[in-house]
């Protein structure tokens, strides 16, 4: 991403939910907080994984959540403090580039720290 003083380094971090209630109330607050811009619900995931020794497979969701990089420890600690899974996924990955209106509003519609 260009580095520019109107956009800010971003990240889009995954989250997964067991189901649309836990999603939407995560969500909820986490845009509530202005720990991200915006958060998608994608449901129907299934999620294969390895578990206190086995392989499970559960219906899940997927949070795909919007943010500033700056904000992944507080967006961390917010989703493990307000998730009811032990160990709850919270998985970043950067954001290189897009539409640079988007990126502004990504800055805008969140707080600095």
């Amino acid at each position: 991403m260009e580095s520019t003083s109107t956009t800010v380094p971003s990240i889009v971090v995954y989250v997964t939910v067991p189901n649309r209630e836990a999603g939407k109330k995560l969500s909820a607050s986490i845009i509530s907080e202005k720990l991200a811009a915006c958060v998608n619900i994608v449901p129907g995931i299934e999620s294969v994984y390895w578990w206190e020794g086995k392989v499970q497979t559960d219906a899940e969701e997927l949070l795909i959540i919007k943010t500033r990089e700056s904000l992944l420890n507080a967006l961390t600690e917010h989703v493990k403090a307000n998730h009811e899974y032990d160990v709850p996924e919270v998985i970043a990955l950067p954001i290189s580039g897009g539409n640079l209106k988007y990126l502004e509003w990504l800055k805008d519609s969140t707080r600095e720290k």
